[in-house]
């Protein structure tokens, strides 16, 4: 830790903070064409973000595909915005902590033959207590990280073919919580005290520095890759923590945060408008572009992350 400290501490800077808290007071860029006959897919579809996403998107006439946990929730969302839109709308069941539903998405979503002209990796979670999936893995690790990464790494054969598409990314300005990067030997959270902010702040860095690799990788298919961090928005994200947590969150946190509207309209214009059409690689607080801190800037890193993952992921029989 006193090696990055001394890494990163001369390379903040305060204009940066001041940057994202003025951004905090402004308000998404709209994109306010049509969408016809373009394919979106979005995780997480069932309430919060992804649902006002979902339904955005399906105003403006696209057809949707939701990858969604609860089947029962994910049937009334389809029925819902069906009827409600007269468009297309299918969903996947999956829970995208398990690494064979992970890649069972992965593979749904490469054999269609129809691009995808739009994909929100959305899904998330929020945890006070460390927690493991299946197969071992820590759960903000598995779902933040490690979900987008694989499903993005098994579509490039699909991206290769079809030379378009745009991917977001939602993230979090909580990124910034690993105020000192990444601890590579301790992804998983099994050796330190455990936070649950720093490890989700661990999780959605992580998933920032993989952009970079796959922006590089995407870029010769006219494919782009951008994180976002959709607001501070009331959601559902926390509601099975402690009673403290649930406290803090009904009585600070979803006082002062706004709809996920804002949200939605955001993840529309940077899937559609031709304005960030050859953006790529960028971090955006809703739909203005920051500079991101030092750690999640770091090349080397990233790359060293890179070949850890794909050893961690080696050991489980999924390549990479």
């Amino acid at each position: 830790m006193n090696s990055a400290i001394r890494k990163y501490w001369a390379q903040y800077k305060w204009s940066n903070v001041f940057a994202m808290i003025a951004n905090m007071k402004r308000h998404p860029s709209r994109h306010t064409e049509p969408i016809r006959d373009k394919l979106v897919a979005i995780t997480g579809a069932t309430a919060g973000i992804g649902y006002r996403t979902a339904r955005k998107y399906a105003a403006m006439g696209a057809d949707i595909i939701m990858v969604n946990r609860n089947e029962e929730k994910s049937e009334r969302v389809r029925r819902e915005i069906a009827e409600e839109f007269g468009i297309p709308i299918e969903h996947i069941i999956a829970d995208l902590t398990r690494l064979q539903d992970i890649q069972r998405v992965g593979q749904c979503i490469l054999s269609l033959e129809r691009p995808v002209d739009v994909l929100i990796h959305n899904a998330g979670v929020h945890l006070e207590s460390r927690e493991e999936t299946p197969e071992g893995l820590e759960v903000n690790f598995a779902i933040h990280y490690l979900c987008p990464l694989i499903i993005t790494k098994m579509l490039m054969p699909k991206y290769r073919r079809d030379r378009a598409g745009r991917i977001i990314l939602v993230s979090s300005e909580a990124y910034r919580f690993a105020v000192w990067g990444l601890d590579l030997e301790d992804l998983q959270w099994t050796r330190r005290r455990y936070s649950g902010i720093k490890a989700y702040g661990a999780g959605k860095l992580a998933q920032i520095l993989s952009m970079h690799i796959l922006a590089g990788q995407l870029a010769p298919y006219d494919v782009t890759i951008n994180a976002m961090h959709p607001g501070m928005v009331r959601t559902e994200s926390g509601k099975d923590n402690g009673p403290l947590y649930r406290w803090f969150k009904r009585n600070v946190i979803d006082k002062y945060s706004g709809s996920p509207e804002a949200s939605a309209e955001a993840l529309y214009y940077l899937g559609t408008s031709p304005e960030v059409r050859h953006t790529s690689d960028s971090f955006f607080h809703l739909t203005t572009e920051e500079e991101l801190t030092p750690p999640a800037r770091d090349a080397e890193v990233a790359e060293a992350l890179w070949r850890k993952t794909r050893e961690i992921l080696d050991e489980m029989g999924v390549a990479l």
